[in-house]
């Protein structure tokens, strides 16, 4: 099938100019900068893109689908949806599912479930242990992001808290070119902290205390431990949801940094309206650690934004810092959050890419996608400027049915996402029958 997008304003290493996109099956073929340039050929759809943007498809690198075992809050199927409405054609599913992808045996049962369900492209993280390092050796290089740490307590009970273990998970994906993406929170703190306030306010502590327990300190003093181990192997460490100014000082080197929506758009103010909607660990924390993540978008310092996609029963959020369950579905609304903070002047239309397309293909080695290059993957989203719109629950395609953003005010809306070459998104019409293929890396 060979496709035209003609007459948008396509955004794109850096740059933003008004061209046309050519597309012949699964691939880009030519990309046409200048607006009086006509493309050669007869095309079987012609997608007129005026007043639109043109953009890579968003590759998310941080999503919990929670298939296989907790599928009552999300699969793949329905996630995989939500996500091609956001505009995100690649994703990389994280390991706390039930079992655990902490096995070669789970991590083939989860591909043979993508490849049946999924909407959009596929790649899982394989899991860390306290014991089974022995086992990266066995993983294909050409298949796996990388190796996800658990350096504190969160959903799914996959601690690795022996520091002898730390230092061969270190060791091992150094000596096996593995990057290694960790949820750094300190949990002896973590667990001191519930308790004093515990003490103090009864068995549920309210959720405006959620990043007093879950402290600048417990963040600070775990990233810095996993910091030191990284540099001590010279393993490539990508540090998750970075949620603090004082984090930020130890990036650099080998030393990577995600941050995530929710950080960057809620502050701890937020939760007097919100409430235990956004929940999360690490916490949404102050707004000067919001400001600085901010600013760390546009100086370098963050090299990724992803979502930390993490789906409960809206039964399951209720409560405060003990009771409310942690995470968000975020991944339906990303883009247009990001674009919106651009709007605002927060950062640029192309950093935006930068973060959400370009840097996490290049950070992960994936291949041929995070670009709008001749050859490489058609998986594109084209975004449009809208009348600000409010969003509702019933906008959800997530099986959970709700989001964090419900009575907020949005400026940008995804109307298109292709992915490899084929429509998931059609006008806003979504696509069941198509699917997505496994991502490959270097």
């Amino acid at each position: 099938m060979k496709i035209l997008i003609e007459n948008g304003c396509i955004v794109n290493e850096g740059r933003t100019c008004r061209g046309s996109v050519a597309i012949a099956d699964d691939r880009i073929t030519d990309i046409l900068e200048d607006q009086k340039a006509q493309p050669r050929g007869t095309y079987d759809q012609v997608v007129d893109a005026t007043g639109c943007f043109v953009l890579p498809g968003v590759i998310d690198t941080h999503v919990h689908f929670r298939e296989p075992g907790l599928t009552e809050k999300a699969d793949i199927e329905s996630e995989s949806r939500a996500a091609a409405f956001g505009g995100v054609t690649s994703y990389c599913e994280m390991p706390n599912t039930v079992p655990q992808t902490t096995t070669i045996e789970a991590l083939d049962d989860k591909r043979s479930l993508a490849r049946e369900k999924s909407h959009v492209n596929y790649s899982f993280f394989f899991g860390a242990t306290n014991d089974n390092y022995a086992d990266f050796a066995r993983l294909d290089r050409h298949r796996v992001p990388g190796i996800k740490l658990f350096m504190g307590s969160s959903t799914g009970n996959m601690l690795v808290d022996r520091y002898g273990s730390l230092l061969k998970v270190f060791e091992t994906a150094a000596r096996l070119d593995l990057p290694v993406m960790a949820h750094c929170e300190d949990t002896d703190t973590i667990n001191h902290n519930m308790a004093q306030m515990k003490k103090a306010y009864g068995d549920d502590p309210d959720v405006m205390l959620h990043p007093l327990i879950r402290s600048e300190e417990s963040c600070y003093e775990s990233s810095a431990l996993a910091v030191q181990l990284a540099r001590t192997y010279g393993t490539h460490l990508h540090v998750a949801h970075i949620s603090t100014a004082r984090e930020l000082e130890l990036l650099g080197g080998n030393v990577t940094g995600e941050a995530c929506v929710a950080h960057l758009l809620f502050t701890s103010a937020d939760y007097a309206r919100k409430g235990a909607l956004i929940k999360c660990n690490p916490a949404v924390k102050r707004d000067e650690d919001r400001q600085a993540l901010r600013q760390a978008l546009t100086d370098g310092r963050i090299t990724t934004v992803a979502t930390d996609h993490a789906p409960h029963l809206l039964a399951q959020k209720q409560g405060g810092c003990a009771r409310a369950a942690s995470g968000m579905p975020m991944v339906q609304f990303s883009l247009p959050v990001m674009l919106g903070l651009a709007s605002e002047g927060v950062l640029s239309m192309e950093r935006v890419v930068e973060l959400m397309c370009h840097q996490p293909a290049q950070l992960f080695q994936i291949r041929e996608r995070g670009f709008l290059r001749p050859g490489y993957k058609a998986d594109i989203a084209i975004v449009r400027p809208t009348e600000p719109y409010v969003v509702s629950n019933d906008m959800v395609q997530s099986r959970c049915g709700w989001t964090p953003l419900e009575g907020d005010t949005l400026c940008w809306r995804v109307s298109h996402t292709l992915c490899n070459g084929r429509f998931v998104v059609d006008d806003g019409r979504f696509c069941p029958d198509s699917r997505g293929e496994e991502l490959l890396f270097r």
